[in-house]
């Protein structure tokens, strides 16, 4: 049955340790804390039970269990939640189970067909004529024979249908594979290979699931010398960094991610024992993946050409990363050598650089004064023009303050002038600022009502602390609460029943996070003062509008006894 699956599922894994997978937990008394993954805030709201198996963010007031969390941070349905999990936890869906019917959906085939692809094209690469050469060309590159399996490096054909043919063989019809970004239909009606005499490199989720591909161009004439997976229900590239499956455990535990922009770039440097490395795979570094990547670490170590003039998609991208906190450095290439280069040169080289790291404002005012001169205006002025804005970016003022000082001792400006133009320079208009805006509200916040919140405080104290608690919640109290916690208020005093295990745990959760040295007693009473002040206003608002009716009727008798009840509720209003 499908309960019993997802309770061994939930035996099997440690909530502490699959959401620890995707983001940055810190110990917390007996339970865990980090930033919220799925809201942006600076301190973090976003708590883990290990004892309860749950999570809670009382930032967006979002929670649940393993399965839950995997749902919102994948962006999956409650089926592909559950294969994934299953697939950790080793328990085996039959296809002939109720659960297998429930999760076999469209994305499921699109992974098998993605899953299928990989296969074929590994398979070409270690048999086909062509492949071989394709696999001597990467293994002339550097790349060993290790990595090529690591990565499942393949080879697409110079046919037509090579791949579209293996698929419909297996089962699965053309609109599937087109779905799957596999294959293209021409207006006149005919179906080919999108991938032709190529060398393939397949993309992973952070589940190590193919869900997409890159063919870099070999033996053929076609101008383009990469082409990638369309967005498909399993690919978007601005979500998705390619090596990111293999990275996260390094990135956390050097608390660094290097980013790289090529396939070969990547496995290079990974190659070169710098696991800790992604690659944006030719694409401009979007919000989305800034936002992955800081699941994992604060620190960005930039490893392409960087120009910082002008308006690049590097730029931008790195501006967006200072923009959401990131501690950004750059690691130097040599002129007009990439990491790859670098690597199969002297691999040794590659561990120097690394080392010799810059911070992004060494490395602007590195570059930047090397471009211009610091003894004419002109230069001054261009100088100022691109340092300017990067500096104001410093969120902490004594940093800003030191870069000022240096900027002007280089171009002999006093700093008080330079100050003055720093005042001007407008940041605010960020490239895809309304991506992040987006972002940041992706899971709706779920708002609570005042008296809602003063509810589970009551609750969640009186948990905390029972024996100075439940005496104070009276029978005459408990009419004021909602039926939820008025349930809980009653089971407290019995045995929680199964039904009301969820939300007990919750607040269970809420009661550890509180603050030490709370004065539960005090605090309950001062809660069921202002429940009691709500409901006292809530009836004089009615009696507002009553009272205004009834003067609009010209009933003056009604009118004054109205006045009168308003007069006596008002007096039952508690100083708080």
């Amino acid at each position: 049955m499908l309960g019993s699956s997802i309770e061994e599922i939930k035996n099997r894994l440690d909530i502490v340790e699959v959401i620890g997978s995707y983001i940055k937990l810190s110990k917390a008394g007996i339970n865990f804390r980090a930033p919220c993954p799925f809201h942006s805030e600076k301190k973090p709201s976003f708590f883990v039970s290990p004892v309860r198996q749950i999570w809670h963010c009382f930032g967006c007031n979002s929670g649940g269990d393993i399965f839950k969390f995997v749902m919102q941070i994948e962006g999956v349905e409650f089926g592909d939640a559950l294969r994934l999990l299953a697939q950790k936890a080793g328990v085996e869906l039959k296809k002939q189970s109720p659960e297998y019917v429930q999760w076999k959906s469209n994305r499921e085939r699109l992974y098998e067909i993605c899953e299928l692809a990989c296969r074929f094209f590994e398979k070409q690469l270690e048999e086909g004529t062509t492949g071989k050469e394709a696999k001597q060309y990467l293994l002339g590159r550097g790349i060993t024979e290790e990595s090529l399996k690591k990565w499942r490096v393949g080879y697409a054909p110079d046919v037509w249908q090579g791949l579209s043919d293996f698929l419909s063989s297996r089962g699965y019809k053309k609109e599937e594979i087109e779905k799957a970004g596999l294959a293209l239909s021409s207006s006149k009606g005919s179906f080919y290979d999108r991938f032709r005499s190529r060398i393939i490199f397949p993309i992973f989720d952070l589940n190590s699931q193919v869900v997409g591909f890159g063919g870099r161009i070999f033996k053929s004439d076609d101008p383009a010398k990469y082409v990638n997976s369309p967005s498909t229900l399993l690919y978007d590239k601005s979500r998705i960094l390619y090596g990111l499956n293999k990275a996260k455990v390094e990135i956390r535990k050097k608390n660094y991610c290097i980013l790289v922009e090529g396939y070969v770039d990547l496995i290079l440097v990974s190659q070169a024992g710098s696991e800790n490395v992604v690659a944006t795979s030719g694409t401009a570094l979007t919000p989305y993946q800034l936002q992955i990547i800081k699941r994992y670490s604060d620190n960005l170590y930039t490893a392409f050409d960087m120009d910082v003039g002008g308006d690049s998609a590097t730029k931008r991208g790195i501006d967006l990363a200072q923009a959401q906190g990131f501690n950004v450095k750059v690691i130097t290439m040599p002129e007009g050598k990439d990491p790859a280069d670098v690597i199969s040169q002297n691999p040794q080289d590659w561990e120097g650089l690394v080392k010799s790291v810059k911070s992004i404002l060494e490395f602007y005012f590195e570059t930047t004064f090397s471009r211009f001169s610091s003894g004419t205006a002109d230069g001054k002025r261009e100088i100022s023009k691109i340092l300017l804005p990067v500096i104001k970016r410093i969120p902490n003022k004594i940093e800003q303050s030191h870069w000022l000082q240096e900027l002007s001792k280089k171009i002999s400006i006093r700093e008080d002038v330079i100050t003055e133009e720093l005042k001007k320079i407008n940041i605010t208009n960020l490239p895809n600022n309304f991506i992040i805006e987006d972002m940041e509200s992706k899971v709706p916040v779920s708002v609570k009502t005042r008296k809602e919140l003063l509810e589970e405080r009551i609750a969640s104290l009186a948990i905390k602390s029972p024996q100075d608690s439940l005496c104070l919640i009276t029978e005459d109290c408990t009419p004021f609460f909602g039926q939820k916690i008025q349930t809980v208020l009653a089971d407290l005093k019995n045995k929680i029943l199964p039904q009301d295990q969820e939300f007990f745990n919750y607040l269970s959760l809420k009661a550890e996070v509180e603050e030490e040295g709370i004065d539960c007693e005090k605090e309950i009473k001062t809660c069921l003062r202002e429940i009691s002040n709500l409901d006292t206003r809530k009836q004089l608002d009615g009696l507002s509008q009553d009272i205004k009716k009834a003067e609009d009727e010209k009933d003056p008798a009604r009118v004054s006894s109205l006045i009168q009840k308003f007069k006596e509720l008002t007096s039952k209003l508690v100083n708080i």
